[in-house]
């Protein structure tokens, strides 16, 4: 007699997971993901370090003052700015409108696009990290409470930048012209949102439009973990507004959601 018993269906779940593994692989075989988003932050703390080292910000040397800006960078182009970037490429080549004609759940194509966002971003703030501790004389925090606030934090920031970069996936009218189109926003927002200056010194204006915006927030999340506790006395509202911070951080992550729910295609504009 023929056996008739059939093998359940993967989950979404481990599909997910097997995506993730698979999108690691693709990241880090990207020289242009590798050097753009993995390295990026790691090198430019480097260059700040050496540019301005005999530099005395608010108390503080210069490695030890922009390392929270560069995990906070580092957050969001492994976030908004490679998920922006990968998934228009992919859908104007025609690979997300295959993966969507496979009954590959369509929710495991994000989480594993997830997955490859918190797996990318930990390896590159550990060895932001390691680099900054060993070679650049940053004290590393040891307080529980600093980790605490450091992981909720970085699951805000890295969620939101996520939902962020899916949503916005499909401004670009080309794969081409992703990175031409994405770029210059992500650099802007680092600019004002006090990665590459002191964000006190930044005009008032330019102050104001910054926290707006999530980036703002994450690395002023990260200086309240990484720099002295006295130091939020040189921050704009005299604190570092941790709970003003985690909402409007979570406010974007529920507005991403929903523009990556009401936006997001699978195939090109053109194909209808």
């Amino acid at each position: 007699m023929a056996d008739t018993t059939t093998k359940p269906l993967p989950s979404t779940l481990s599909v997910g997971l097997a995506r993730t593994k698979l999108e690691v692989r693709e990241f880090f075989r990207e020289k242009e993901a590798l050097i753009f988003t993995f390295f990026f932050p790691i090198i430019f703390l480097g260059i700040f370090s050496a540019v301005f080292g005999s530099t005395d910000f608010n108390g503080v040397n210069a490695a030890t003052y922009f390392t929270p800006g560069m995990i906070a960078s580092g957050i969001f182009l492994s976030s908004f700015q490679s998920l922006a970037i990968s998934i228009a490429l992919e859908r104007d080549e025609g690979l997300l409108k295959r993966l969507r004609g496979r009954p590959m759940p369509p929710q495991s194509y994000f989480i594993g696009k997830i997955g490859q966002v918190l797996v990318t971003s930990i390896a590159q703030f550990a060895l932001l990290l390691a680099i900054a501790g060993l070679l650049l004389g940053v004290d590393i925090p040891s307080e529980p409470s600093k980790w605490l606030h450091f992981a909720w934090i970085f699951i805000l920031g890295a969620a939101s930048g996520s939902v962020l970069g899916i949503a916005f996936s499909v401004v670009p009218k080309s794969g081409k012209a992703a990175s031409a189109v994405i770029t210059p926003v992500v650099l802007l927002l680092q600019f004002m949102s006090g990665v590459y200056f002191v964000y006190s010194s930044l005009p008032g204006w330019m102050r104001d439009v910054a926290s707006v915006f999530p980036l703002k927030w994450l690395a002023q999340g990260m200086r309240s973990v990484f720099l002295p506790d006295g130091f939020q006395v040189n921050e704009p509202g005299g604190s570092w507004q941790l709970g003003t911070g985690a909402i409007v951080l979570t406010v974007w992550l529920i507005v991403g959601l929903f523009l990556a729910q009401r936006v997001f295609r699978w195939t090109r504009r053109d194909a209808g």
